[in-house]
């Protein structure tokens, strides 16, 4: 495929696995130059593998849970010397388990990378989109990010910030020529649920939507410039587009704690 066909520069965040890998797949196909990020030396491999492929793809191995790292992919982006046309960002973590007893570093580093680092990479992003007056932005909030969520309150509370953000930013950019979408997915066979400590918890043993499926409902809703989209399966859809818009908080909170209590799945 001549160069003259290259549509610029993609970036994934996360994008070594599930979602994210998932998304990666999806520029590619689609005739963006790609730069993916991951915290784990992974992120080199799966680009490799992707040259091998024919795909034009960089790899920046960067701890997105800190400044320093997410200053080091605006570098890499910088580096690429084309025009930033999509970004997804990404990267996130989870935790499960009662608040009383996660430890705090683990909230912490939750935060910094699902919200704090989450903000600093569009703050260094979003500007030079704006200013060359064309650009998509795509967040991975979750449906967990419209209710409350026992047993993962952290994560849930860190899911609805992402959420917020991206639907007042996309308010504020409305006239710019940048697009912003938010994508809820809902329970995705990753690796999500064994790193959040909830393999034992109905939610983490039960039925998941596939990674490509979630990441293809992404990626058709960012083209299309739409707000956000519900990804997963019915059942998801149902949560999101129903039950946790007519039901009160507190049966909501009551609805998913017996979905992540610990020893759930017993």
């Amino acid at each position: 495929m001549g160069s003259l066909e290259r549509k610029g520069l993609a970036v994934v965040t996360g994008g070594s696995s599930g979602i994210g890998l998932e998304l990666a797949k999806l520029f590619a196909a689609d005739s963006y130059d790609l730069l993916i990020a991951a915290r784990s030396e992974h992120v080199d491999e799966v680009a490799s593998r992707m040259r091998e492929a024919g795909t034009s793809v960089e790899a920046c191995r960067a701890d997105l849970s800190t400044p320093e790292g997410v200053e080091a992919l605006h570098a890499a982006i910088q580096a690429a010397e084309r025009p930033l046309e999509a970004i997804a960002i990404n990267a996130g973590v989870g935790l499960g388990g009662p608040f009383v007893e996660n430890r705090w570093e683990d909230e912490l580093n939750l935060m910094r990378i699902n919200v704090v680092e989450t903000v600093h990479l569009a703050k260094l992003v979003v500007p030079g989109m704006v200013a060359r007056g064309r650009g998509r932005v795509l967040f991975t909030s979750s449906i967990s990010g419209t209710t409350p969520v026992p047993f993962e309150a952290v994560y849930g509370a860190s899911k609805a910030f992402v959420l917020s953000f991206a639907e007042a930013i996309r308010n504020e950019l409305r006239d710019t020529g940048v697009t912003v979408t938010a994508l809820l997915p809902g329970q995705t066979e990753t690796n999500f649920f064994h790193h959040a400590r909830m393999d034992d918890t109905s939610i983490g043993a039960g039925p998941k939507s596939e990674p490509a499926d979630v990441a293809k409902a992404g990626y058709e809703a960012m083209m299309d410039g739409r707000e956000k989209v519900v990804a997963g399966s019915i059942a998801t859809h149902l949560e999101a587009a129903v039950l946790n818009r007519i039901l009160p908080d507190s049966m909501k909170a009551e609805r998913h704690r017996k979905m992540s209590e610990p020893g759930g799945a017993e």
